[in-house]
């Protein structure tokens, strides 16, 4: 028997960076790593400039997703002025920025998901100093610093409930999930079909469909640098609730 640290994500919105190119950041379906290590650092207190804490946490903790709603896509043109770069200038406050003579206007897409629902699965691994889970449950429960999914301007809209479970692989971690029941979830709008990820482990208790690379271990908190990992994929059908995605 295993313990796996289970909580909930669901917010009005939420991005979960991927790659991106020029003034396009699109969102991946489910939580990047980097996104749910992020998360569980701030609620712990853990400061960005901090890289000795951020590398123990990263390299300590097996992680798992169950896309439970996948929502829907929403895309955002935002607009931006800056000045345009000049020899010698340096704006060093939005403020600065904007009190400059001549300001030019930057057009970036950015997108998000609308109410999705995720339950996130912790896992210690072996000989690493990551806090323990019961640490990491309490920080979630009361977390230091705010938290959101993906970026600030999506909080999360539940409290995340964690609570650890023992179970023989990750597939029963997540079927023994025990989450304040909030009727309006089950109001959400469904795809029909129930998704997992998870990295490599020795029992996940289910079989991948297929198995694709993804660049969002976070190596260096202060340089924005990230690994790559293997990522396990299966999805299962469910009954379709809700409109249509």
């Amino acid at each position: 028997m295993s313990e796996y640290l289970l909580f909930r994500l669901y917010g009005p919105l939420a991005s979960w960076g991927t790659t991106a190119v020029g003034e396009v950041r699109p969102t991946a379906a489910w939580p990047a790593r980097s996104a749910v290590i992020g998360l569980v650092a701030a609620a712990l207190g853990i400061r960005r400039d901090e890289e000795t804490r951020h590398r123990e946490l990263a390299g300590g903790l097996g992680l798992a997703v169950c896309v439970e709603r996948s929502g829907e896509l929403l895309r955002d043109y935002h607009t931006i002025q800056v000045p345009p770069e000049r020899k010698g200038a340096a704006y060093r406050t939005r403020r600065d920025e904007l009190g400059a003579e001549t300001v030019n206007t930057l057009l970036s897409q950015r997108d998000y998901r609308t109410d999705a629902l995720y339950t996130v699965a912790l896992w210690s691994k072996n000989g690493c100093s990551a806090p323990s889970l019961d640490v990491l449950a309490e920080a979630l429960r009361r977390p230091k610093f705010a938290l959101y999914l993906g970026r600030k301007a999506c909080p999360p809209a539940l409290p995340l409930a964690p609570h650890i479970v023992s179970a023989a692989d990750l597939r029963e971690a997540f079927d023994q999930a025990d989450f304040p029941q909030v009727a309006f979830l089950d109001s959400l709008p469904s795809s029909g079909e129930r998704i997992f990820v998870w990295e490599a482990l020795t029992t996940p208790g289910m079989e991948a469909l297929h198995v694709s690379p993804r660049r969002d271990d976070p190596t260096s908190r202060r340089r924005w640098q990230f690994g790559e990992r293997e990522e396990y994929y299966r999805s299962e059908q469910t009954a379709r609730t809700g409109r249509r995605e």
